[in-house]
């Protein structure tokens, strides 16, 4: 459970935060307040914990809830309030055990080792975060500039990241409770089942040059810029995600033993690490289950399949004769569409479980474009043309990465609905099953 003195500080912080004066710099909401909301909605995130699920780490991809919680704090303490000569630190080996991969800023406590930290416990982490939120709002109300300069982008940043760290707790706490043969429920919810999504249909999109990349006054990261040009010839996108029924036809038609399927990396994992279904996928008797959020469930052939790496969308979509669609192209289509879908803040608001679901899907247009499971794209995760990294530590934040990894685009039932856009990259390495991606085919 999140203490009660931290929720009770951040309500004094809010309460306190009203009587900002007019000189608060604001985009869209008032900075202070949504730095509040997301830091708030962390303590949501975790009000179902114990100190055990805070502190275990099941892969060296995944990181313990709790440095989660600390990694967050320690961003706002090392890039914003460190700028003050007279702030002092909440506790100096703590620029060590949470730097995550900055190396501008100093050394880093090894991440495959993270688990291997039982101090600080759980509650010091806490009294951390109510440390580093009492500073943030003496420093926000005493030298917030009226002209957004660096301050508020360092303030936008971090709100950003810590909503990234968020779908990370989740993601990485599903794979730690899948590792639990008890098969532990984290939030329980109403499931959307059972309803017929019916044939894939293609939407065409025509030939042309378009333009992609952010564009408007609000925040984006820097890969996301600059905006440019591009040519594309006509195509056409899928109406909706593949379903777990489709991608059950691939399985039991022998998907996993088709080398021809597959890229050559790909078939080196399938035989290396075992693959024969999506991870998360159990045979319970003769029926599929599959482990979510709230526990293990029969199989929801209607929902979207989700825990694919880039190497299986590619060989799916392979098998159904069809392609994974360009990031360009999928960006290009999802211009006209809202960026409505089922996301981590609205499904816990509502009480729905957090699990890809087959609502919002009507007629021919396009669906679930956004929510439900990131989308395997088939570009490699690259520079836009005239990009260059921002000066400084906080220029690794995207940069360096570019490199031997594929973009997903979209969100997730674990991304907040106030994170994402239809410009957002995402971007992990090809064989990553553990987020909740999955597949929309194009031609």
């Amino acid at each position: 459970m999140f203490p009660l003195a931290y929720v009770l500080c951040l309500w004094v912080v809010m309460i306190m935060a009203q009587e900002v004066e007019s000189r608060t710099v604001t985009i869209g909401e008032s900075l202070i307040e949504r730095y509040i909301a997301i830091r708030s909605f962390t303590a949501t995130l975790c009000e179902t914990l114990s100190a055990e699920d805070c502190c275990l780490q099941s892969m060296a991809n995944a990181s313990p809830v709790r440095w989660h919680l600390a990694h967050t704090s320690w961003f706002f303490e090392t890039f914003l309030l460190g700028l003050d000569p007279q702030y002092r630190v909440f506790d100096e080996h703590y620029e060590v055990l949470f730097n995550s991969y900055y190396n501008a800023v100093g050394e880093q406590f090894p991440r495959d080792q993270r688990g291997l930290l039982s101090r600080p416990d759980l509650d010091e982490t806490y009294a951390y975060r109510e440390y580093v939120d009492e500073a943030m709002l003496a420093r926000l109300q005493s030298e917030w500039p009226a002209d957004g300069t660096d301050v508020a982008q360092i303030v936008e940043l971090g709100i950003q990241h810590e909503q990234q760290h968020q779908e990370l707790i989740l993601t990485d706490l599903k794979h730690l409770f899948s590792k639990n043969p008890l098969f532990p429920v984290y939030r329980d919810g109403e499931r959307d089942t059972g309803t017929n999504v019916g044939p894939m249909n293609w939407s065409t999109c025509d030939e042309g040059i378009h333009e992609i990349g952010y564009v408007g006054e609000g925040f984006s990261f820097d890969n996301e810029l600059p905006r440019h040009r591009v040519f594309l010839e006509r195509y056409k996108l899928a109406n909706r995600l593949v379903t777990s029924e489709e991608y059950l036809e691939f399985v039991e038609d022998g998907g996993y033993s088709k080398p021809e399927l597959w890229l050559a990396l790909g078939w080196d994992y399938v035989n290396r690490e075992g693959w024969e279904k999506p991870p998360y996928w159990y045979r319970v008797g003769d029926e599929w289950h599959e482990f979510t959020l709230a526990g293990l469930q029969p199989l929801d052939l209607a929902a979207p399949v989700s825990h694919v790496s880039y190497f299986e969308a590619d060989a799916f979509a392979r098998w159904a004769g069809a392609r994974l669609p360009t990031e360009t192209e999928w960006e290009v289509a999802s211009n006209n569409c809202p960026t409505h879908g089922n996301f981590a803040d609205k499904l816990i608001a509502d009480s729905v479980a957090l699990h890809p679901n087959s609502s919002g899907i009507a007629g021919d247009s396009l669906a679930q474009m956004f929510g439900d499971a990131w989308e395997w794209t088939a570009s490699s995760y690259s520079p836009y043309p005239g990009y260059s990294a921002p000066p400084g530590a906080l220029g690794e934040y995207n940069g360096k990465f570019m490199c031997n990894q594929y973009v997903l685009r979209g969100g997730s039932v674990a991304t907040s609905s106030t994170h994402i856009r239809p410009t957002y990259r995402n971007f992990f390495s090809p064989e990553s099953r553990w987020q909740f991606a999955g597949i929309r085919l194009a031609k």
